[in-house]
């Protein structure tokens, strides 16, 4: 397909749709967070429920993102990526109807098929289109327009939480994706690699998806059933199977979604482990500080959404020069100083205890953002780079397909082994502080079994204004102690990704030429 130039009016048309279908994905992720406390009350949700209507969602994206791209070079773009939107866009509207959690989880899966069709879609058109002299300006045109809508996401979803409209996080994307969808219809050419004659790799993609389903699945009942029940470790028996099946999958296939050859180089590895460690830490700390803030803190949703500009702020101020610095200087002591100074941020945010909610946000929770939003903005970019330049050319798509795919499946992982580990840290600690309250079996039973709500447990109606208080503020410093716990894994966590660079990642990346 001939190119056209940026400027031009197909090329406008081009930039309007890609960021417009960019946008929903963004703004639903970005939302979807802030929004939980009031989801969670709506539904009666517990958190474990919390952590399915999240992996749902990601679960899906990860097991077929790579495949989403080899589609739309081998079956058309534009075509594939009007699919994504349109299942998008049915699953966003169905999410928003959803009377119960069950039917929100499978929607959400839905919206995961969608997504997984639609995000590779979004650059591939860019990347196929515009000129080869004008891409790097319209990747960088697409890249700070979703980042403004991202900045807009969490207080979006905070005032339509305080609204009691969390529901239109999901029916916002309605209007948006339709609006796309004409466009492409009417005002954009058909895409497509005419030289591609590759396979797509689906035993790969089920292999993966019903892997990671099953390890999720096994995390996410530990809480309810124990290590020692029968689901719980033929589920997490079942997902290592699966997903050494995928791996022999990958090795013996002649197109595989995930080339293996890729991990010789140890940049690549090292890069990707890097993305595995600090995304699943980055994910556990934006699901948990929301919920704190909103269910234990005292912040209103908007309010809630509001304590994240700084770290997008920061993000936006600071990306492009990481990556110049990166271009500069190489990327490797930005890799290492970056997330050390993100789980330090995290480490900063575990000590805040109980709060007299806003009016003590400067002197509690923001030096924690700032720290850990200022060690995500110089990581990002030049992790980006690490990752293309660590390969030839020929394979650049596919490793950026690969790290997309890495940073999803940390998200599953983070929600499901760290929810699970929530729950029970959380059970643990009422069950010792509960012993100090003259409280019968039964009563104590009532209490323990609002444990799977996390912050979102509400005291029994029926016990005496003295009991409530205290059982209230067992509840409140019992999830403050899971948040700790929780922040400090997570500082962990970016601190390995911190290793993994220093470690793996060079400076000098030549490209070589990688076969499969």
């Amino acid at each position: 397909m001939a190119t056209v130039a940026l400027g031009s009016s197909a090329g406008k048309w081009i930039m309007v749709s890609s960021i417009m279908a960019s946008a929903m994905a963004f703004i639903d992720s970005t939302a979807l967070n802030v929004v939980l406390p009031s989801l969670q009350q709506s539904l009666n949700a517990t958190g474990t429920d919390l952590f399915w209507i999240l992996n749902a969602y990601l679960l899906m994206l990860a097991a077929l993102i790579m495949i989403g791209g080899a589609l739309g070079d081998k079956l058309g773009r534009k075509k594939i990526f009007m699919t994504g939107i349109f299942i998008f866009i049915v699953g966003s509207a169905t999410c928003g109807f959803a009377p119960d959690v069950k039917l929100l989880i499978a929607c959400r899966m839905l919206q995961g098929i969608g997504g997984a069709l639609m995000i590779p879609g979004s650059l591939s058109l860019i990347s196929s289109s515009i000129n080869e002299k004008e891409r790097g300006k319209a990747i960088g045109t697409w890249s700070a327009f979703t980042t403004v809508v991202t900045l807009g996401g969490p207080v979006l979803g905070g005032a339509f939480g305080d609204a009691g409209l969390w529901r239109y996080i999901f029916f916002i994307n309605v209007p948006i994706g339709i609006v796309a969808l004409f466009i492409l219809w009417f005002k954009i050419k058909e895409s497509r690699d005419e030289t591609n004659a590759q396979t797509i790799d689906f035993p790969g993609a089920i292999s993966i998806a019903l892997g990671l389903a099953a390890l999720t699945f096994g995390f996410l009942r530990v809480p309810a059933v124990g290590f020692g029940h029968w689901q719980v470790y033929t589920s997490l028996t079942t997902g290592i199977v699966l997903l050494t099946v995928f791996i022999l999958i990958e090795s013996k296939s002649t197109h595989p979604m995930m080339p293996l050859t890729l991990f010789r180089n140890m940049t690549f590895s090292g890069v990707n482990l890097l993305t595995f460690f600090l995304y699943a830490g980055l994910s556990a700390a934006m699901l948990f500080l929301p919920l704190n803030l909103v269910q234990i803190q005292g912040y209103s949703q908007l309010q809630s959404g509001l304590t994240f500009l700084p770290f997008t702020i920061l993000m936006i101020g600071m990306a492009r020069f990481a990556g110049g610095m990166a271009d500069k200087h190489g990327p490797r002591l930005l890799l290492i100083s970056g997330p050390a100074t993100a789980g330090i941020g995290l480490l900063i945010l575990s000590f805040v205890k109980q709060t007299n909610g806003p009016a003590d946000y400067w002197t509690t929770f923001f030096p924690g953002i700032i720290v850990f939003g200022t060690g995500i903005a110089f990581t990002v970019a030049p992790l980006t780079a690490a990752v293309m330049g660590s390969v030839s050319d020929h394979f650049s798509g596919t490793a950026s397909g690969v790290n997309n795919a890495l940073s999803r499946i940390a998200n599953v992982f983070a929600n499901a082994i760290l929810g699970a580990l929530a729950v029970l840290f959380f059970t643990g600690a009422l069950q010792q502080d509960i012993q100090n309250i003259p409280l019968n079996e039964k009563q104590k039973q009532t209490v323990m079994a609002q444990a799977t709500n996390l912050g979102d447990a509400k005291v029994p109606a029926d016990f005496n204004t003295h009991n409530q208080q205290i059982i209230k503020k067992l509840y409140h410093s019992g999830f403050i102690s899971v948040y700790a716990r929780v922040m400090q894994l997570s500082a962990l966590l970016a601190f390995l990704g911190a290793l993994m660079s220093f470690l793996f990642i060079k400076n000098s990346m030549v490209k070589k030429e990688t076969s499969s």
